[in-house]
């Protein structure tokens, strides 16, 4: 009888997994050399694969080579390319050959693969240190003394400051006035070529390079070390500049004067330990954006390692209007949401962790790119009251986890890694729990809102859906150990350690397959209907759905 079972049970894996669909290729493309850096266009119609010596461009649509060239024949200046640095709203690449003190740039335009300019006059020049002005087509490049403002097309300087340090980030283009409002910054890699720093907002006259006023910001401006988000956001409005940087800073537009501020100094690298190898590393999400609430802005003051506070104040005039009791001993706040008249904080839990490393595996040397999501406790999660800032409820139920938390109307979700648990946001009173095991895809990594009521658990093994307002489980599907790669839409991508991808489509759960050879590099759309992987020679386009 056993064995009759076992067989049974046999049969039924065998086809499922039978059943489970590969995901369809639409173009396989092998090229004529191998693929040690790519990009692929997602808003364009062309994307490129090089190896040291060659480049192609490739058509989007067919995976028919538009273009391939030697590096030799684009740029007869360069013996070797040891670096290749796409600007795609540029069109541009810039191509490097590495010496000490005597770097050699050739700025490579995409679409045809010849050469716009070169030049050895700008050293140690890196992603980092180039922000594109697409209202000016420009480059504001970033050296040791100076930032430079040069012509994309053709290489050009038109002026250059010593009174600007650091990167440009985040900026404000005013056309009327020809002027910009931009923050600086200093990433990672570029900290031993800034001595005497200081953080800088700037308005300038973008003709000559003249600054029109400066002042100074609280915090440490930065961009995500492998995705290049901006950690900080900068707009203009009512005549005035509002930085929102670990809180809130604004000043007024035509002066430069602070109107008020609401920000703190923050460092969250030491939360979570650095993997071996590591070159350049982030960690991000550990404080909650401020909250606008109509006239009002709630922010989390992270005073200290042990003193952190909620804060609310007159959006327009920057008046305090009530400091919340002292939150005890949190290393990372993550979550903060203002629903129901009460202001929720997610204590602990899910951060986002961005590096590249260097090991060895074997007789080769690995380079790994990773974006991973880590625990940080301790845990918790409290209420507030936003009439007055006075504690409302506090859920002792997570002090041994949380993932994070969502919302869905009067119901905070709050995942424990185990379980899923309903919240009253009113009184703090649990209406369900239900185990994560329900879906079978193991433990919870995070959770996700999709459309109006319905829970996503991204789980070590897959992914599965639950009814926001019963807990009900509504559908799952088991995939291998993998992690979150992406999410667009209803399609959300898991990727195992191997560079294996599943795309899952969250209105059923029902996952499309692709065995990639590990160390290959993925990509998602940003519509998120195709991945486009890139292995040795050869790129594939594949279908999400």
């Amino acid at each position: 009888m056993k064995k009759i079972v076992f067989l049974t049970t046999l049969l039924l894996t065998t086809a499922l997994i039978k059943a489970q669909e590969d995901m369809p290729v639409v173009w396989e493309s092998r090229l004529s050399h191998q693929i040690i850096w790519s990009g692929t266009g997602v808003e364009g119609a062309t994307s490129y694969a090089a190896s040291e010596k060659d480049i192609t461009l490739f058509d989007n649509a067919t995976g028919k080579t538009i273009w391939t060239k030697d590096f030799g024949d684009i740029a007869p200046k360069l013996r070797k390319i040891d670096e290749l640095i796409p600007f795609w709203e540029s069109k541009t690449i810039f191509l490097f050959e590495r010496k000490l003190g005597k770097d050699q740039i050739v700025c490579m335009d995409l679409a045809t693969g010849t050469s716009l300019w070169s030049t050895d006059k700008y050293q140690d020049v890196s992603e980092s240190s180039v922000t594109y002005i697409a209202e000016e087509d420009c480059f504001a490049l970033t050296q040791k003394k100076a930032l430079v403002y040069i012509r994309a097309r053709t290489g050009e300087e038109l002026w250059s400051t010593e009174k600007f340090k650091g990167v440009v980030g985040q900026y404000y283009y005013d056309g009327s006035s020809h002027t910009m409002t931009m923050v600086n910054f200093v990433p990672g890699l570029l900290e031993s070529l800034f001595t005497g720093f200081k953080n800088q907002i700037v308005r300038i006259n973008v003709a000559n390079g003249e600054i029109l006023w400066e002042n100074t910001y609280i915090g440490r401006a930065e961009r995500k070390v492998i995705t290049k988000e901006f950690l900080f956001d900068l707009s203009v409005a009512s005549n005035k500049v509002f930085l929102r940087l670990n809180g809130m800073q604004v000043y007024d537009y035509k002066t430069g004067a602070q109107l008020w501020s609401a920000a703190f100094d923050f460092t969250p690298e030491k939360l979570v330990g650095k993997p071996s190898g590591t070159k350049v590393f982030g960690v991000y999400g550990a404080v909650a954006e401020p909250v606008i609430d109509g006239e009002d802005i709630y922010v989390l003051d992270m005073v200290s390692k042990s003193k952190q506070y909620v804060k609310k104040y007159d959006l327009n005039t920057g008046k305090l209007l009530w400091t919340s009791r002292e939150i005890k001993d949190a290393r990372a706040i993550p979550g903060m949401r203002v629903e129901n008249g009460k202001v929720l904080l997610q204590i602990g839990g899910v951060v986002e962790v961005q590096y590249q490393r260097t090991y060895r595996s074997g007789d080769q040397m690995v380079t790994e790119t990773a974006i991973v999501f880590k625990n940080v406790k301790p845990f918790g999660i409290q209420a507030f009251n936003a009439t007055d800032g006075t504690l409302s409820w506090e859920s002792e139920r997570f002090k041994k986890g949380i993932t994070n938390m969502i919302s869905f109307g009067d119901n905070a979700i709050v995942c424990s890694g185990k379980e899923l648990y309903s919240l009253d946001i009113t009184n703090g009173k649990e209406k369900y729990s239900v185990p994560v095991s329900k879906g079978g895809v193991g433990l919870a990594q995070m959770i996700l809102p999709f459309k109006d009521n319905t829970i996503v658990v991204v789980g070590e093994k897959g992914v599965s859906t639950f009814n926001a307002d019963n807990g009900d489980l509504l559908n799952s599907g088991k995939y291998r150990t993998s992690s979150l790669e992406g999410v667009v839409g209803n399609i959300l991508v898991m990727k195992t350690p191997k560079a294996d991808i599943g795309t899952f489509d969250l209105n059923t759960c029902k996952y499309k397959d692709f065995k990639a050879r590990k160390g290959a590099t993925t990509t998602l759309t940003n519509e998120g209907d195709f991945v486009y992987v890139y292995e040795k020679r050869t790129v594939t386009k594949l279908s999400t759905k």
